[in-house]
């Protein structure tokens, strides 16, 4: 029941977000209005969420331009302290562009990150291999080999016996000869190991070992069952998402995690399946060819708010 609420409030956001976007852009008509006014009155969380976002607004215009231009340049590491206590503003950009990504603050002081959409690798100095995939963020102290993961999913290869310990809001996890990748989401940490074994130590409750092609959950109620996980859930760092005979709804879920704005879909194409591998590098493209191959149509409002609905029948 309580993760029926979160997704149905995480839901309202979003869509807020994308009227928001909408009004902003200058394109909202009068049939809009009238579509928004209908979706505030649709459900008691549709308008709580729409009134933060008025709230979010009003609270963002009274910030002067020059300053808020300022504070979305990358953060330098003089820079980071300040914004640090600086708060909301590196959050001033359009209020309804924000709220589609919900990026949190933490994640614009962290020391590596990346947007919606992108994904990047580094070396670190001791020859360690370090992904972050979409919309993540990670704390690098390579003095004392520690990580912290402030946000998203990441993938961590640590080619020498010397552990490296990554620090998750639900645990931590501690590799040495050992690849493993971590998903950081609101329902608590998925811990996958690509190879070797690692370490983890959860918030409560003993530590224990996971070996190659295991995974588990960490959260705040303790830890998850042991279980294998399918290769495709680590396609991310080839810059693909693979889908296998999947529900389409299923898909998307994953999908909206790399496109930008507002993706929604129709219950009635939900049900249809998916197979294929698509580039993480153009959604839009993406879209194109499910439109081209499944029996739906996409209905575009804005280039960041995009629907898909049943391509009605031939006449």
């Amino acid at each position: 029941m309580l993760n029926a609420a979160q997704d149905r409030r995480r839901a309202a956001i979003r869509e807020a977000a994308g009227w928001l976007a909408l009004l902003e852009s200058g394109a909202a008509g009068e049939r809009e209005h009238q579509q928004l006014q209908e979706w505030r009155e649709g459900h008691a969380e549709h308008e709580r969420a729409w009134q933060a976002a008025l709230a979010l607004q009003q609270r963002f215009s009274a910030v002067p331009s020059r300053l808020a231009m300022a504070s979305l340049q990358p953060p330098s590491q003089g820079r980071r302290t300040a914004l640090r206590q600086l708060l909301g503003l590196a959050l001033v950009v359009p209020t309804g562009w924000w709220l589609a990504r919900t990026l949190p603050l933490a994640a614009w002081s962290a020391d590596v990150s990346t947007a919606t959409g992108e994904r990047r690798s580094l070396t670190l100095a001791d020859g360690s291999l370090l992904q972050l995939n979409t919309a993540s963020a990670v704390d690098l102290d390579e003095a004392h080999r520690h990580l912290r993961l402030v946000r998203g999913e990441v993938s961590l290869q640590v080619p020498d016996s010397h552990a490296m310990t990554l620090d998750t809001g639900f645990g931590v996890v501690t590799v040495r000869q050992a690849e493993v990748c971590v998903h950081q989401h609101d329902e608590g940490c998925d811990v996958r190991v690509v190879g070797g074994s690692v370490g983890v130590q959860p918030l409560h409750g003993p530590w224990l070992e996971l070996g190659k092609g295991q995974q588990l959950r960490l959260s705040e109620l303790g830890v998850g069952a042991i279980e294998p996980f399918a290769a495709t859930l680590l396609s991310w760092r080839q810059g693909v998402l693979i889908a296998q005979d999947q529900p389409l709804g299923e898909f998307l879920h994953e999908f909206s995690r790399y496109r930008p704005g507002l993706l929604r879909w129709d219950p009635a194409v939900a049900h249809l399946r998916v197979t294929g591998s698509f580039q993480l590098a153009d959604s839009d493209r993406v879209l194109t060819l499910l439109a081209a191959t499944l029996p739906l149509e996409l209905q575009w409002r804005t280039r960041f708010w995009v629907t898909l609905v049943p391509r009605p029948p031939a006449a």
